[in-house]
Formats: structure tokens, C-alpha cells, sequence
């Protein structure tokens, strides 16, 4: 018994970046889900911004507290001046943009252009030199195609023109302005503009981090 219990232990550290990985993608998931319900209730996409990390401070708070209390840093100027670049390039700027772009284009461009983060963050550490890319390692081939299938799948989604879709109420595309329901208005270039702004910031969220 002692011997599986350790067994399953040993399972679980080797597994656990993967395990968190998957449970942050299942947040994610419930976290779509309250941002439609919150639009669909006429909330300003900005405000919401505001009030989906205020609750997050409140709720991570006890934990930074209490449990990394001994292990953080002295707080400087200069880690100060980080955490606040950070936290307006990673979350504020990056969030009010990306809200910002669904007013001038599609859902679906957004929600495909959001799968180039990967493939930007990858070439941002190439440029930095923070990632060194191997072509004669199996790793660094899986890297190089991964970045290479996932700019070809936001091109192939960008730039097909396929039947149109439309939902089962045969209602045309609202976005929410504000409390009221107003047609999305289309201007691809300020929109993809956008964006694409909002997928740099993104990744290099994940290049500062």
C-alpha cells in the first residue's frame, strides 16, 4: 500500500506541469463562459476588465500571503517598475485591445489569430536569443513545424471563404456597446491592427514572466 501510494506520488510530480497546464485550460474554458454571460447581461467589455481581476486580487491574495510570504523577494523600485510593465502589457492592455478588436472584425478571425500567441512568443525568444533551436534534434524540428502548422492553420482559417454560417435563431451578429445591442460594424484593417497588437503583448507577457 505505502509502495503504490509513493508510486502514485512520484506519477504525480512527474505529471504535474502537464496537470496544471490542463487544469488552467479548464479555467479558461469557465472563464469564456462568464465573460458571454456577462455581455449578454450588457456589461461594458472595459468595466468587466476591471472587475474580473479586482475579484482576482481579492481571491489570490490569502495565498500570496500566506503561503509565499517568506519565499518573496524585497520589493524594489526597479521589481516594482516589473510587475507593473507586467501586469499592463500581460493583462490590462492586453484584455481592453483584444475586447477593443471584436468590434471591427470577426469572432472567428479573432479566435483564430489568438492561436498565432504560441507561434510569436516562440520567435520573440528566437530574436531574444532566450530560446536556441536545434533543426538536427528531434526537439527543435517539433518546434520549428509546430510554429510552422499553427501560422498555416490562422492563414488557412483567415483566408478561406466558405459557406456562411449562421446560428439557429437566424438572428444577425450583435456585439454588445455599453447596455445596449448594437450590429458589429467590420473595419479589417483597424481591427486586425488590433489584434495582432493584442497577441505581441501577449507573448511578450509570457517573455517577461
Amino acid at each position: 500500500m505505502e509502495r503504490k501510494i509513493c508510486s502514485c506520488f512520484g506519477l504525480y510530480k512527474k505529471f504535474k506541469p502537464h496537470l496544471l497546464m490542463i487544469a488552467s485550460q479548464i479555467g479558461y474554458t469557465l472563464l469564456y463562459f462568464i465573460t458571454e454571460a456577462s455581455f449578454n447581461h450588457g456589461m461594458n467589455p472595459h468595466v468587466y476588465v476591471t472587475y474580473r481581476h479586482i475579484v482576482a486580487s481579492l481571491v489570490m491574495f490569502p495565498f500570496a500571503y500566506f503561503l509565499e510570504r517568506k519565499m518573496r523577494p524585497k520589493m524594489t523600485v526597479t521589481l516594482f517598475l516589473e510587475i507593473f510593465v507586467l501586469s499592463m502589457l500581460g493583462v490590462s492592455l492586453t484584455l481592453n485591445i483584444y475586447f477593443a478588436s471584436l468590434r471591427y472584425i470577426s469572432p472567428t478571425f479573432v479566435a483564430s489569430m489568438l492561436n498565432t500567441i504560441a507561434s510569436i512568443t516562440f520567435i520573440i525568444a528566437i530574436v531574444l536569443r532566450l530560446e536556441v533551436v536545434d533543426i538536427f534534434h528531434p526537439r527543435g524540428v517539433a518546434k520549428v513545424l509546430g510554429t510552422l502548422l499553427s501560422l498555416g492553420g490562422v492563414m488557412t482559417m483567415t483566408l478561406y471563404k466558405g459557406p456562411a454560417i449562421r446560428n439557429l435563431g437566424h438572428y444577425p451578429l450583435f456585439q454588445i456597446h455599453g447596455n445596449s445591442a448594437a450590429p458589429i460594424h467590420e473595419d479589417w484593417l483597424k481591427g486586425s491592427i488590433l489584434i495582432v497588437s493584442s497577441c505581441i503583448t501577449w507573448s511578450v507577457r509570457f517573455i517577461m514572466q
